[in-house]
């Protein structure tokens, strides 16, 4: 296994696959793109038959090209061709979601023929220093972005473009996934780009970097909230979803939470909890990824508040 792919297995985000059949992940270099149309002058870019990294937001226009994520590191000649096809306009803006590799491989290349990367304050942190991930069994180090392929524009809360006639707004999130989770709202086209707090198989926490599952609760509600039935969600993996998949994601979320929990609080061991099957039921629509049902009890316990740490605040629906 090479490096960047050993760096994909430590990031927790790329434990997803992507794809109605879920292919499972193989060498990026065989891997091929696919671009499909979202609404006018959107698109998102993924892989076709493997991995290639989360999905690329795409939006083109009068004002040129703009982007969220950038896959892969080895993706990159590949997805500058699949943008080449859109447009031949230059790249100007790329938002990165979170810091995660598989979602910030290409910022090098975007970065060194111009583009701007923008991203969450906390997401320009964790990708200045080396990462350290613990994950089925192995620990693995992710280097530092070199200093050109950081954000060179960061934001608290919330930053909007106005680009290709559309107001893009691009809110940060509770911490869930991570705790520079953003998520981009194109308000005019209703199309709404997820990055990792929505995906199609059980949620992924990165619970080293601050996230937490009531923060993907927390901000499944906060995309609802600026939906209705018309609306095109871009998760950060997976086939493009409508509101009613969003709903499905939250309730699976506060069902694989709740249940977790309550035989915590049993004071039931990590192993014991995982010997109950307690998301046994879930695995056929949510577990078919690499992710596991036992990866995901980890994962929740692992990033569950202690009594004296704060935890986000949800209420429930």
């Amino acid at each position: 296994m090479n490096r960047t792919m050993a760096t994909l297995l430590g990031a927790l985000g790329s434990v997803i696959v992507a794809g109605g059949a879920r292919a499972q992940m193989g060498d990026p270099s065989k891997v091929t793109l696919k671009t499909t149309a979202v609404a006018d002058g959107i698109s998102v870019i993924a892989g076709a038959n493997g991995f290639a990294g989360g999905n690329v937001g795409v939006s083109v226009g009068a004002d040129g090209v703009f982007i969220i994520d950038d896959q892969l590191t080895p993706m990159t000649p590949k997805l500058k061709a699949a943008l080449a096809a859109l447009s031949k306009k230059p790249v100007r803006f790329v938002v990165n979601t979170h810091w995660h590799t598989d979602h910030t491989g290409g910022n090098v290349g975007m970065a060194g023929d111009g583009a701007v990367i923008l991203a969450q304050d906390n997401t320009r942190k964790r990708l200045s220093v080396d990462q350290v991930r613990e994950f089925m069994g192995k620990k693995l180090s992710m280097p530092a972005l070199p200093p050109a392929a950081l954000p060179v524009i960061t934001f608290a809360e919330d930053v909007t473009l106005h680009l290709n006639g559309d107001d893009i707004h691009v809110v940060h999130m509770p911490p869930a996934h991570t705790d520079g989770d953003a998520i981009v709202h194109f308000t005019k086209a209703n199309v709404i780009h997820t990055g990792d707090v929505v995906v199609d198989t059980y949620p992924v926490i990165d619970a080293e970097a601050g996230g937490q599952i009531d923060g993907l609760l927390a901000a499944a509600d906060k995309i609802l909230a600026l939906t209705n039935d018309q609306t095109k969600i871009i998760p950060g993996h997976g086939p493009v979803m409508t509101r009613a998949d969003v709903a499905a994601f939250r309730d699976m979320t506060k069902t694989v939470r709740d249940r977790t929990y309550k035989l915590a609080d049993q004071k039931k061991s990590v192993e014991e909890i995982k010997a109950a099957k307690p998301l046994a039921d879930l695995d056929a629509r949510w577990g078919q990824g690499l992710l596991k049902a036992d990866n995901v009890i980890e994962m929740v316990l692992k990033a569950r508040p202690s009594a004296s740490a704060p935890a986000v605040k949800h209420k429930p629906q």
